[in-house]
């Protein structure tokens, strides 16, 4: 016959037994974004729709702009083709595909606009052609914050280096929420940002406070990563922290509603996001 003493260390075994099962179980921060993402690209692909991107004048080069454990950082830079010199520098930054022709082209086109265009490379060269793929790579990527904030960081600096008088940031999807990490990396230094529709931005006001730069995001009021709730949430604390922010909700349009190579491409959400994007661009960093 089993003590009570007996009875209620097999319990206790027990419980903890349950624990330990259920905390292997939950998933972590990088699997619930990437099955965010994947759930929101579940039936797309990253082919191009009958409505394309204008074709950039401006031409680009993979370059290195650092490394990590000694392994390059390979990205893609274009410039003007007729200016000479330091110009002023974005830090662009891929959807959860990776560093495709898609975001090749958007960095000509920002090029056109009168930048340097860096674009980052996260997944270390490699490009998701179907959703799973990408799920993947994200999520590797985000198991490894400190990894995508020193890539980041070595982009700034190669870009400061080229002697830019103004650098900064935009990004789509997941690109959308490192544009926002970029700035919070670099609150005080980085001239501004643009987010389109990145489900993981943050929403807390110790974090947002650290921003001097302005802010752009544009979101699909069809979105669930994030929300219009969490979008409105966003421009309401960074307008009662005093922050120059400028926040959009596009009608009818969902997440990645910008991206030309995609199915889920809505013109007329990206050319009025473009006009905007370009116009608070010039207004922040062309000085």
């Amino acid at each position: 016959m089993f003590s009570i003493r007996k009875l209620f260390g097999l319990m206790l075994m027990g419980l903890l037994l349950v624990a330990a099962v259920n905390a292997c179980s939950k998933p972590s921060e990088a699997q619930r974004q990437s099955q965010t993402m994947a759930n929101l690209h579940r039936a797309d692909s990253p082919v191009a729709s009958p409505t394309v991107a204008q074709a950039a004048i401006s031409q680009g080069e993979s370059i290195a702009y650092g490394e990590i454990d000694g392994i390059a950082l390979t990205g893609y830079l274009a410039r003007p083709g007729d200016v000479e010199g330091p110009l002023p520098s974005l830090i662009v930054i891929q959807e959860w595909w990776g560093l495709n022709d898609n975001i090749r082209a958007m960095t000509e086109q920002l090029a056109d606009q009168g930048y340097a265009a860096l674009a980052v490379d996260l997944y270390d060269g490699q490009v998701a052609e179907t959703p799973d793929e990408a799920r993947a790579l994200v999520e590797a990527a985000l198991e490894n914050p400190s990894r995508l904030e020193e890539n980041l960081s070595q982009a700034y600096s190669y870009l400061d280096q080229l002697g830019a008088p103004t650098i900064g940031s935009i990004g789509w999807c997941f690109g959308g929420t490192w544009s926002l990490n970029t700035a919070l990396l670099f609150p005080k230094s980085l001239d501004a940002a643009v987010i389109y529709y990145g489900g993981g931005i943050t929403t807390e006001r110790d974090r947002l406070q650290t921003l001097e730069m302005p802010i752009q995001g544009h979101f699909g009021e069809l979105d669930s990563s994030p929300s219009p709730e969490t979008a409105r949430e966003f421009e309401a604390v960074l307008t009662d922290l005093g922050k120059t922010a400028e926040i959009y909700l596009y009608e009818g349009a969902g997440h990645a509603f910008a991206n030309p190579s995609g199915t889920r491409y809505n013109p007329e959400a990206a050319e009025l996001s473009w006009e905007r994007t370009t116009a608070f661009l010039a207004e922040h960093l062309q000085q």
